[in-house]
């Protein structure tokens, strides 16, 4: 993990929080989009120093206390903050649940969460793990995403598909939100000590060049794990999903997205698949 993972994340968290929801005036000549330092540290109650080291990663030994008074300063949700956490354990070598067990990666589910994707049909649903790689789905999110070459990779992987599989763009239609996600989900995962999601981060470097690059690195903080996502079928036309994300108890963090028409027509459309795979 890089030695900035931890400042980048609260740097990231600070710059995304409005003074006026800490009380304190806009004003009209702040150089730095949300709260300044000195102002986050006030009010967290540690000093601009310590911070200061913290955000440029010189300090890697933070308290529990000092990350619980930040996190509860920068109005952090209960992921982010176990996220801040792990970030914190993982810099001072105490070591996550990335460690070791992740050299071998489960190709596979449980027999279990496979039947559970089977009482899930015909909802679009997909099982994957840190990298993105999608290790099981239903035939409802088959008939979403194949038309788009997304279940063609050997194996598919969200963020390999999103950058470098021009048909991404297609069936996507808001591609750069899609996009920051797939890189803040797959940058989450590398600053925790993953290495299938670092091998992954340094291929598509290399692969997509700067539109990967600039969103990996811009991406510190969390990514969505509910929201609306839109696509575009070549059979139904555009469908306005949305989605829940839920983490599954696996060594290997697995995560169920499940896929939820967000409208009427959007309902009727999926009807239409539905009735493809049925009929």
């Amino acid at each position: 993990m890089s030695e900035t993972e931890l400042g980048a994340f609260l740097r990231a968290h600070r710059e995304a929080v409005p003074p006026a929801a800490v009380g304190l005036p806009n004003g009209n000549r702040r150089r730095t989009p949300g709260l300044r330092r000195a102002e986050l540290a006030t009010l967290a109650g540690v000093s601009v120093d310590y911070l200061t080291r913290l955000e440029q990663g010189r300090d890697r030994s933070p308290s529990v206390q000092v990350l619980a008074a930040l996190a509860e300063t920068l109005g952090l949700s209960r992921d982010e903050r176990i996220h801040l956490h792990r970030l914190a354990k993982t810099t001072t070598g105490g070591g996550g649940s990335c460690g070791g067990a992740a050299v071998a990666r489960a190709r596979t589910v449980r027999p279990t969460v496979r039947a559970l994707l089977d009482r899930l049909e015909p909802a679009p649903a997909l099982v994957v793990n840190r990298p993105g790689d999608l290790l099981a789905w239903t035939a409802g999110f088959a008939r979403l995403a194949g038309p788009a070459g997304l279940l063609e990779g050997e194996p598919p992987n969200l963020a390999r598909y999103a950058f470098t599989d021009p048909r991404a763009h297609d069936a996507h239609p808001d591609w750069d939100a899609v996009a920051g996600e797939r890189a803040a989900a797959l940058r989450a995962a590398a600053a925790l000590g993953d290495p299938h999601s670092a091998l992954l981060a340094e291929e598509l470097t290399i692969t997509a060049g700067a539109r990967f690059r600039d969103r990996f690195e811009g991406s510190a903080a969390l990514p969505a794990r509910t929201g609306v996502e839109r696509w575009a079928h070549p059979e139904v036309g555009e469908l306005r999903l949305a989605y829940e994300s839920l983490e599954l108890p696996d060594p290997d963090e697995q995560r169920l997205v499940v896929y939820l028409a967000s409208d009427e027509a959007t309902a009727a459309a999926l009807d239409l698949l539905t009735g493809t795979l049925t009929g």
